[in-house]
């Protein structure tokens, strides 16, 4: 049975990735055969998201479109990740090409689960998303030059809009020792930008150490050799300490880059949301950070038609939108997701309403978004290489204030032949919304 191919589908964030690159490190491990190709593989396994009804639409879609190759090659289907720890009993009674279904919190489990299920069993497995996460070996999906660490899973703050504890559990930081030797393993074998993550990384320790402990773990991870960007994303406002901020004052491998998810401004919102900041308190931090921070990059998410938002709180939103000048940002339609306190909450907006408003935020934030870019024009930068893109015969990667997947791309000509994962210096010529044009510069380029 170990001579099976074995293909995977990732969906959702980062963090779910790393749990499929666990699942890819076991099966790999255990003699199976990973392929890319649907076509040429006896498992399929997708790994589901289910955070919002697109992500839930996206991870069915997928579903069902792999479940055409059983017609042909394939004799197993897995469903993994979110939506199976959320909707196990469903998936098997609405889908019955799935053979087996593996919650967030067994799948470590993987290869026992292709056993059982290749014997003829419909495996259900899920509810045990509160255990120790499992030390793995992970099979890496990102390119050689970067990867993601995360640093602890499950979340304990209950914002009353999201269903992320229901689907990963209790906060649950690994061991710093286990981190550090993880980050070092992936620098000897090339790595040269580490991407820290957890569904609230500035929580990490609280449950371990009993105190704050991500100032020390990004210290510790910026000293280990080979590594030259640290990258922290999903840093809630709530615990931003002065250390924190220290830190990034310091450690020169450590991008100046904070993912701040803020949601909204008004704070009878952020209150109905279950967040602990006010309007004056979130004002107050974003100011510290850009006063003690000049050359930080800072990037939000922003949930527009939250039940009972009115027009006013809106237009606040939108005004603080305009104010504050993030350098990314992101604005979602709310999601009623049955299971949470929001969804029952009086006052749901109409979807159209939704999402007119976080169509408009958007639109602000791209007029934003257009004015730094033009702003850069004439500064130099650095970019990470990561490829070249054939129809514009011009090399392509990221800025340090430019995170893997979610931001915007540069783009740049060089008088030599450059390698992904190369870091060089980009002298910006032009400019648009969420694209920046250079030429590298020959006397500093390569690192």
């Amino acid at each position: 049975m170990n001579a099976l191919n074995i293909g995977i589908v990732s969906l959702g964030c980062a963090k779910n990735l790393v749990d499929t690159e666990a699942m890819l490190g076991i099966l790999g491990h255990k003699g199976f055969r990973i392929v890319a190709d649907p076509q040429e593989a006896d498992v399929i396994i997708v790994n589901t998201c289910a955070f919002i009804d697109t992500a839930k639409e996206e991870s069915i879609q997928t579903i069902l479109e792999m479940a055409a190759y059983k017609e042909k090659r394939c004799r197993l289907l897995i469903v993994s990740g979110c939506m199976a720890e959320r909707y196990h009993d469903e998936i098997l009674a609405e889908l019955p090409e799935v053979d087996a279904v593996v919650g967030t919190g067994d799948y470590h489990k993987i290869a026992e689960v292709i056993a059982r299920a290749y014997a003829g069993e419909k495996v259900v497995l899920f509810g045990h998303m509160n255990e120790a996460l499992p030390e793995e070996v992970r099979m890496l999906s990102t390119p050689g030059y970067m990867a993601y660490i995360k640093i602890a899973d499950g979340c304990d703050n209950h914002c009353t809009y999201c269903i992320i504890p229901k689907l990963r559990g209790k906060y649950r930081s690994r061991p710093m020792e286990h981190i550090v030797e993880e980050a070092a393993a992936l620098a000897a074998g090339g790595v040269r930008e580490l991407v820290v993550i957890a569904q609230d990384t500035s929580r990490y320790g609280i449950d371990l150490y009993g105190t704050y402990r991500l100032p020390e773990l990004l210290r510790r991870l910026c000293a280990i050799d080979g590594l030259h960007w640290v990258r922290v994303l999903y840093v809630y406002p709530e615990v931003i300490t002065d250390e924190l901020i220290d830190v990034f004052q310091t450690e020169k491998k450590l991008v100046p880059y904070m993912d701040i998810p803020i949601q909204h401004s008004d704070s009878a919102v952020l209150k109905r949301m279950g967040r602990h900041l006010t309007h004056e308190q979130l004002t107050e931090l974003l100011a510290k950070l850009r006063r003690k921070l000049p050359n930080l990059v800072l990037r939000t998410t922003v949930i527009a038609g939250f039940p009972g938002e009115t027009e006013e709180q809106f237009n606040a939103l939108l005004s603080f939108v305009k104010e504050m000048r993030f350098d990314r940002l992101g604005a979602f339609a709310y999601s009623q997701e049955e299971g949470t306190p929001a969804a029952q909450l009086p006052n749901q907006l109409p979807d159209e309403v939704k999402a007119a408003r976080a169509e408009q935020i958007l639109a602000a934030q791209a007029v934003i978004s257009d004015e730094m870019q033009q702003a850069k024009i004439g500064t130099t930068v650095e970019s990470l290489v990561e490829g070249y893109d054939e129809e514009s015969l011009m090399y392509f990667g990221r800025t340090q204030g430019d995170a893997p997947e979610v931001d915007n791309t540069i783009y740049f000509a060089a008088e030599r032949e450059l390698l992904p994962g190369e870091f060089v210096q980009v002298e910006i010529l032009n400019a648009d919304t969420y694209e920046l044009i250079g030429q590298v510069c020959p006397e500093r380029s390569g690192q």
